[in-house]
C-alpha cells in the first residue's frame, strides 16, 4: 500500500515502455523498406519454354517419338531411338543414305523468348558433306525453327542450325536444296565430335541478320533432322534438351 497522502502513478513506467516500443518500431521501419526495395529490384528469372527433354519417353522407344510428326516426302528410315545418357534421356539419330526429319508444333513468342538453347553430340559425320553444294547437302545434326508467313506453304522461312562436315563454322548459307531454308553453320568437322556441347542462339537477332527485317511474332514449328542421302554415307548424332528463354 502506498503511503497516505502520496498519489500512486503508473504513467512513468508505461511511458518508458512505450518509448522502448517506438524505438524498436523505428528500427524495423528502417529495415523493412530496404528489404522490400531489394526484393523489388532483384532481376526476374527469364521465362523458359520447354520444347523437349525426352524425360517422358520410354527408353528404347524406336521411330518417331510421341508428340513429334514425320515428314510427308522423301524416303526416310526414322532410325531414331530414345536412349539413356547418364541420368538423362536423349534422342539418338542415325542415318544410312537417307534423310529423316521430325517436327513439333510450338507457339514461341520471339520477342519474349528469343534465346534458343539445346544440347547435342555428333558421333559420325556424313563423308565429304557440304551444306553449300546441292550434291553434298548432308548434315549429321540439324535443328530448325520455322517462321510462318502467309501463305505458309510458299513463304514460310526456316533457319537451320547445323553441324556440317566441311562448310566453315559461323557461315550463313542459303540451302541449295530448299529455297525456304537458310543454314547457320554452328560447328564444322570432327574436332568437337564425341562430346556433348550446349548451344545458345539468339533467334530474334539471327533472323534480322539473315533477312534484314523483324521476324514474325511467333515460331510455330521446331524440327530435328539427320541427312546422308546425297553423299550415300552414314551419320549419327544425339540430341538432348531443347528450350527457349528470355534474354
Amino acid at each position: 500500500m502506498a503511503p497516505r497522502g502520496r498519489p500512486t502513478s503508473i504513467g512513468a513506467p508505461a511511458l518508458a515502455a512505450a518509448e522502448r516500443l517506438l524505438a524498436r518500431a523505428r528500427r524495423l521501419l528502417i529495415v523493412i523498406p530496404v528489404v522490400v526495395a531489394s526484393a523489388t529490384i532483384a532481376p526476374a528469372e527469364p521465362p523458359v519454354v520447354l520444347v523437349e527433354d525426352w524425360s517422358r519417353h520410354t527408353t528404347g522407344t524406336h521411330g518417331v517419338p510421341d508428340g513429334w510428326q514425320r515428314q510427308n516426302w522423301g524416303s526416310s528410315k526414322y532410325d531414331f531411338t530414345v536412349v539413356a545418357d547418364g541420368p538423362r534421356k536423349v534422342l539418338r539419330m542415325h542415318s544410312d543414305s537417307d534423310n529423316s526429319i521430325i517436327s513439333k508444333e510450338v507457339r514461341i513468342t520471339v520477342r519474349r523468348s528469343p534465346i534458343l538453347v539445346w544440347r547435342w553430340k555428333v558421333v559420325t559425320l556424313p563423308a565429304k558433306a557440304d551444306s553449300r553444294r546441292r550434291e553434298a547437302d548432308d548434315q549429321a545434326a540439324q535443328l530448325y525453327v520455322a517462321f510462318p508467313r502467309f501463305p505458309e506453304r510458299i513463304r514460310s522461312r526456316l533457319i537451320g542450325y547445323v553441324w556440317d562436315t566441311t562448310a566453315p563454322a559461323g557461315s550463313i548459307v542459303k540451302s541449295p536444296s530448299v529455297s525456304a531454308v537458310t543454314y547457320v553453320i554452328v560447328h564444322s568437322g570432327p574436332a568437337d565430335a564425341g562430346r556433348w556441347l550446349t548451344e545458345t542462339r539468339n533467334v530474334y537477332e539471327d533472323y534480322k541478320q539473315i533477312y534484314g527485317e523483324e521476324p514474325p511474332d511467333e515460331i510455330r514449328l521446331v524440327s530435328l533432322a539427320i541427312d546422308s542421302n546425297d553423299t550415300y554415307s552414314t551419320a549419327e548424332s544425339l540430341i538432348g534438351e531443347i528450350f527457349f528463354r528470355g534474354r
